[in-house]
């Protein structure tokens, strides 16, 4: 099981722009490989990290992606944009075996949900998931797929009160279970891609079981 600790943003604000945040997480480094192929029905492999970092308010996440094809057609809040290029963030706060998923596509659309498993996994009211800050480098107007050595990131800072089935408070000290992926289901070549290793016959990133841990240091 993978572990990362994860430190606090440098920023003298509570609430920093996402300029700030942006350049701070580049300041990390190399960050965490997302280059698990789990399943031999795709074996394409993007060239995917992400550096991760938390503040008094907010989760912070920069994903650095190179691929053959990238997509962003899906514009509309909880559309199913792992169908474009797409990197996604499930995480457990508790072990009360809730989970939240988080999945973004190049321009920044963003399907949020939350659940014990695929089975009953449900989709969360626009209001909160438009709280979630969003900085892309491929603008924001939807796109269909376009072909090459192409290279994206987006940033996200995500509230803690985005947790609405939680009381999470303060990250201090606290670890959480959580997984990073990234697909793109309807692109010219599909691929699925973990950073902790998923055990599943098929892809399937709704296990939580195969999350590994985030220590907020």
């Amino acid at each position: 099981m993978r572990i990362i600790e994860v430190r606090r943003l440098k920023t003298d604000r509570e609430i920093p722009p996402m300029a700030e945040v942006s350049a701070r997480l580049d300041e990390l480094g190399e960050g965490h490989r997302i280059g698990t192929v789990n399943w031999q029905s795709h074996t394409y492999k993007p060239e995917v990290r992400f550096n991760i970092a938390w503040g008094e308010k907010e989760i912070y996440i920069k994903y650095y992606v190179r691929e053959a094809h990238v997509k962003a057609e899906k514009g509309t809040t909880n559309e199913m944009v792992c169908e474009d290029s797409c990197v996604e963030f499930f995480v457990s706060p508790e072990d009360d075996g809730i989970y939240y998923n988080f999945e973004f596509n190049p321009i920044g659309t963003t399907l949020m949900g939350s659940g014990h498993g695929r089975h009953d996994s449900a989709r969360t009211d626009p209001a909160i998931v438009n709280n979630i800050r969003r900085l892309t480098t491929m603008g924001s107007e939807p796109f269909p797929e376009i072909s090459g050595d192409i290279s994206w990131s987006i940033t996200v800072a995500i509230p803690l009160g985005t947790f609405f089935r939680h009381s999470v408070g303060s990250l201090a000290g606290k670890s959480f279970r959580a997984n990073f992926y990234k697909c793109g289901d309807k692109l010219t070549t599909p691929h699925f891609v973990t950073w902790n290793p998923v055990g599943t016959e098929k892809p399937d990133y709704h296990r939580p079981e195969f999350f590994g841990i985030l220590k907020f240091i």
